[in-house]
């Protein structure tokens, strides 16, 4: 997912979408975005299941 933000600073919707989904579906976890060269090269969720 190489995905930048655009020269006004504002995110790609597509990213921005992905990282609203992953925010919103998670309950115990993390949410950690990986960059490389300014560029957002992925998105990685790890949730906790409390029983």
């Amino acid at each position: 997912m190489a995905t930048t933000p655009e020269p006004s600073g504002k995110w790609n919707t597509d990213l921005e979408q992905k990282i609203r989904l992953a925010l919103r579906d998670i309950r115990f976890g993390t949410v950690t975005l990986v960059i490389q060269d300014g560029k957002v090269i992925q998105l990685d969720k790890s949730e906790k299941i409390r029983i």
